[in-house]
Formats: structure tokens, C-alpha cells, sequence
């Protein structure tokens, strides 16, 4: 069992939990994931990690209640144990692995989005303790969206804020912003990383092709069982198949198969529509209104 120490309702459907795994933090970097389960029936699901403290032996991940699964997470109160967590899984940022002193002649711009900003995060953190200089775009529809702004500032050079209705930072999209920065300002950027919704990576990554940088996605989106078994995260990436949660999760931006990505992303909505309402029909007090008449 895993005690959870910290339960934080970010905004809207987006929750933090931190986590005491002292066997996971020993060992994890930036960019990989772990395998969430509540429940001894519970479903597996594939979370990639924010942050983690080897001294505290903790580790803290950020979710977004889309489905069943992820619903009963949410519920769960500081003091109380998820049933078990596997991890960590997938491949580190290739940064892990690179020499430092080139790193520090680099100049990374991040785009994220939605909750594309946790998995940033590490990142940003790592890369900023190794003296590389980061720029981070935070985007989202609306400005209750945003969260881990404060953190994102105490590791990032910069960090811009896109809200798509305008309500923080400047209005429009994450590629609005990359566009300003090179186009407009001047700016350089060696190499970018963009994480959220596939679509936000594909257009990010279309942007980036044209400006001439080179970008590193992550595909942990379309996760499901995260052992490379169930085959749901098959995606192609310069024409070669790969599994996003084996052989990533991060791959070169411009050569991935964003369609197919999508498709993949879509291929269980409707069960987990159809699961999602029949758990929120059991969770909304209608039975015991009806008992009660």
C-alpha cells in the first residue's frame, strides 16, 4: 500500500496527490510514469510523474478526472493508500543521458497544456539545476486552468501565459505565443518539448517544423495498460511502429502520425462515456431521493 501524504484540488477536474513510494523515488527521472491502481479490481491507469523528493521519499503526480477510474482516484482523502503503483515506467528525457556541459549551451522552450503542465515540470526542474536555461508557454482555455504557475516560475528563465478567452496572460493558443517569441521578439531556442493534448502537440510541432527547431513530444495521452501488452498506444513515428509507453514516452515531434494518434486517443470514449455516466447516476443521490419519495 501507498499512503497518500497531500490531496490538492488544483482547478476544475485537475487534482495533485503526493505520494510516499520511497522504492519508486530511488530510482525515477524526468519524463517517466508510473501505474496507478485503487482497488483490487481497480483499473490501471498511466500517470506521468511532476515531481518527486528522494529525501521525503515521495512522489506527486497530477490527474484529470476523465473517466471512472480517475473519478474514484479523486476521491481519495490524505492518510488514505492506494492499492499499488508500478513505476517508474517508460524512458527518461533524452537530456538525462547527455552531456551536461553541452546542455548548458542550449536554450529549451516548453509549450504545455492542460495537464501537459505537470510532466513539464520535472523537466524544467532538472534541466534548471544543471544551469540550462528554460522558457516555459502555459496554455490553457481560461485563466482557472492554469496551476503550477508559481512552481513553473521558480525553476524557468520565462514563463508566458496563453489563455484561449483571454481571461490571463495573452489571448490565443500555445503556437501563438511560439510564433511571438521567434517570429516577433527574435527569440532562439535550440530545442523544444511539447506536452498536453495531442492535438496541441500536433500543431505545436507543425509550427516548430516550420520555424526550424527541433521537438520532442510526449504521447502519454494515449496510455492504457503501460507494459507495451495491450497494444492500445501503437503509434508511427517516421513511418516505424512503436509503443508510446515502451519505447517513450517522448519521441521526435516532427515525425510522428498525429491522425493516427488521435484516432487511437478516441478508440474507447464511447465505453468510458457510457461507464462515466452510470458511476456519476450512482454517485448523485438519486437512488435515495427516490427511496425517500
Amino acid at each position: 500500500m501507498y499512503r497518500i501524504l497531500k490531496v490538492q484540488h488544483l482547478s476544475e477536474k485537475n487534482w495533485l496527490m503526493e505520494i510516499e513510494a520511497p522504492y519508486i523515488t530511488r530510482r525515477c527521472q524526468p519524463g517517466q510514469f508510473l501505474i496507478v491502481r485503487t482497488g483490487e479490481m481497480g483499473e490501471r491507469i498511466p500517470l506521468t510523474i511532476c515531481d518527486y523528493d528522494r529525501e521525503k521519499e515521495t512522489v506527486t503526480i497530477v490527474f484529470q478526472v476523465v473517466g471512472v477510474s480517475t473519478a474514484r482516484l479523486s476521491e481519495l482523502k490524505e492518510g488514505e493508500c492506494l492499492t499499488d503503483i508500478v513505476g517508474p515506467l517508460g524512458r527518461p528525457s533524452d537530456f538525462v543521458n547527455e552531456d551536461p556541459e553541452e546542455l548548458r549551451k542550449m536554450h529549451y522552450l516548453f509549450v504545455c497544456g492542460g495537464v501537459g503542465i505537470a510532466p513539464v515540470y520535472p523537466q524544467v526542474k532538472w534541466l534548471s539545476r544543471h544551469g540550462v536555461k528554460c522558457d516555459v508557454i502555459m496554455a490553457a482555455r481560461s485563466r482557472d486552468l492554469i496551476f503550477y504557475e508559481e512552481q513553473m516560475r521558480s525553476v524557468a528563465e520565462n514563463v508566458f501565459i496563453t489563455t484561449d478567452d483571454g481571461s490571463y496572460g495573452m489571448k490565443g493558443v500555445g503556437t501563438d505565443m511560439v510564433r511571438k517569441l521567434v517570429s516577433e521578439e527574435g527569440r532562439h531556442y535550440d530545442r523544444c518539448v511539447a506536452i498536453g493534448p495531442v492535438i496541441m502537440m500536433k500543431f505545436t510541432s507543425l509550427c516548430t517544423k516550420e520555424l526550424g527547431i527541433p521537438t520532442v513530444v510526449s504521447m502519454n495521452p494515449i496510455m492504457i495498460d503501460g507494459t507495451g501488452m495491450c497494444g492500445a498506444c501503437r503509434i508511427v513515428v517516421d513511418g516505424k511502429v512503436k509503443f508510446a509507453c515502451v519505447d517513450g514516452p517522448e519521441f521526435d515531434g516532427h515525425l510522428v502520425d498525429y491522425d493516427l494518434a488521435m484516432k487511437r486517443a478516441r478508440q474507447y470514449k464511447e465505453e468510458e462515456t457510457a461507464a462515466m455516466h452510470e458511476y456519476e447516476e450512482h454517485h448523485c443521490g438519486c437512488c435515495d431521493r427516490k427511496e425517500a419519495a
